[in-house]
């Protein structure tokens, strides 16, 4: 049996027993258990095929030719196989802006985006498995054309083999960036240099927690990978302030070491300092968030089989917890596990004893990840920008100087700056300025950021046309709610 894949929001059903949001490795593993079941699933996901961000355009890429991508690549073969096969209904390009509880039999209500047109469909039983996103990075030019954050070049790479041109620099600290560099390298790209943020203070924090980082899978594919990059690429460490320029985009990169300024010349500039859970759909629908002090992020409540604090609504994955895709891979089948159980497709104990044995999975595959937190936790410098001119808000174009004078004007809290200035109202609804904003106050305020808050967030989470929205079939309720009839009127 095949996964039917739907093209327009007409083509769905009106309800299913559970909908996955997200087709990255949480998504495609919680939807082929869940259809392994005989429950009827579907799955959302804005991407063009099954992948999400680490196996992404994996079913349709020529190894021979992309070679370059590496085994952690390759190895996600096996799942979306598994999930091609599996049964499921898969919706690809497809936006979710809403989600809300509802009443029985539905308990959850999903809006979604496809072909054009709208549908709002219940859910006995949803997982969010939408990911992470990357942390911004804000420093003076860093909105200039050229500079980019260094998902945005691998996206380009895996789905479209898109190779940069010219100077590249890459700068900042984490993983995903000499990842990146090892496969631009691989692919042919000739790399300036990379310029790691990394604070040298941060081995020391870091040190704690080694044991566990030394019996983990991280430290030879970890080691190897570094050793390749920094025999290749000039690497400069320890790098405190950066500074884009050029005249309309950029063609110079300024950075700090060792108090000393020094200039490189640039065409392209990719920048990263690590990834934080996705909680913008979580968050509009009302589920509780909780302060992550080790990655300096937020995300949701959850109890241990992935539950929110909504009912019904469970997280796996990198938007539960970072942890990459092995680790979202287990954590997608634990809470489908989970919604089975409570969907009477599979007895408890059964479901427990699965889960029981997962659980073991998961401890051993998150060994090391506590160390590569602590090791690559951004410097204050690239969390609160100091210069004024930097811009905080890309949509609105906000600076960090405005958001110093609304706090100054005595703003009880973010989402009053918010109010103020506008931050976070633009298409990215915060994904690129809120973390920022967070981090602005908490310093002001001398407090711990998880005590400012984040901004509170609202339906639709992703920009969608009113055409789209009208598009939306009215409800009975909906209709006696307008006119006073429950059909429409001639």
């Amino acid at each position: 049996m095949t996964a039917r894949t739907f093209t327009g929001a007409a083509e769905l059903a009106p309800a299913y027993d559970l909908v996955i949001i997200g087709a990255g490795p949480a998504g495609l593993a919680a939807a082929a258990e869940a259809a392994a079941a005989g429950v009827s699933v579907l799955v959302l996901d804005e991407g063009a095929g099954p992948g999400g961000q680490m196996y992404r355009a994996l079913g349709r890429l020529d190894r021979s030719v992309f070679g370059f991508l590496g085994p952690d690549y390759w190895q996600g073969e096996p799942l979306v196989r598994a999930f091609l096969g599996s049964g499921a209904g898969y919706a690809p390009r497809a936006l979710v802006w809403g989600l809300q509880a509802a009443p029985e039999p539905s308990g959850l209500e999903v809006a979604v985006s496809l072909g054009g047109a709208s549908r709002v469909l219940g859910a006995r039983r949803v997982i969010l498995a939408t990911g992470a996103h990357e942390r911004p990075m804000p420093f003076p030019g860093w909105t200039l054309p050229g500079v980019m954050l260094a998902g945005a070049a691998q996206i380009a790479l895996k789905s479209s083999g898109l190779v940069p041109e010219g100077r590249v620099v890459l700068a900042g600290c984490g993983p995903l960036l000499y990842l990146l560099a090892d496969e631009l390298i691989s692919a042919g790209a000739g790399i300036t240099a990379l310029l790691d943020t990394t604070s040298p203070g941060q081995w020391l924090r870091a040190l704690p927690h080694l044991p566990g980082f030394l019996c983990s899978s991280y430290l030879r594919r970890g080691l190897a990978m570094l050793a390749r990059v920094r025999t290749s690429v000039r690497t400069f460490r320890n790098v405190d302030g950066l500074e884009a320029a050029g005249t309309g985009r950029v063609e110079r990169l300024r950075f700090r070491r060792g108090g000393r300024w020094r200039e490189l010349d640039a065409d392209l500039v990719l920048v990263h300092q690590g990834v934080v859970p996705d909680i913008n759909l979580p968050g509009a629908a009302g589920c509780a968030l909780v302060w992550n002090p080790r990655l300096r992020a937020f995300q949701p409540r959850l109890d241990a089989s992935g539950r929110t604090t909504l009912p019904g609504l469970a997280v796996a994955g990198d938007a539960a917890a970072v942890g990459g895709a092995a680790l979202a891979e287990v954590s997608g089948r634990m809470a489908a596990l989970d919604a089975l159980a409570a969907l009477g497709a599979l007895a408890p104990a059964v479901a427990a004893a699965r889960q029981e044995a997962l659980g073991r999975a998961r401890r051993r595959l998150a060994r090391g990840r506590a160390f590569l937190d602590a090791l690559y936790l951004p410097r204050a410098a690239f969390r609160v920008p100091a210069d004024d001119r930097t811009v905080v808000c890309r949509c609105e174009e906000v600076s960090a100087a405005q958001v110093r004078s609304a706090i100054a004007l005595g703003a009880p809290g973010v989402n009053q700056v918010k109010t103020f200035l506008r931050c976070g109202m633009g298409p990215c609804q915060g994904r690129l300025c809120a973390s920022t904003v967070t981090e602005m106050m908490a310093a002001e305020r001398r407090v711990e950021p998880g005590l400012v808050g984040t901004f509170r967030l609202r339906v639709p989470v992703k920009p969608i046309t009113l055409a789209e929205m009208a598009s939306t079939p009215a409800t009975p309720e909906a209709l006696i709610a307008v006119t006073g009839e429950a059909t429409p009127l001639d």
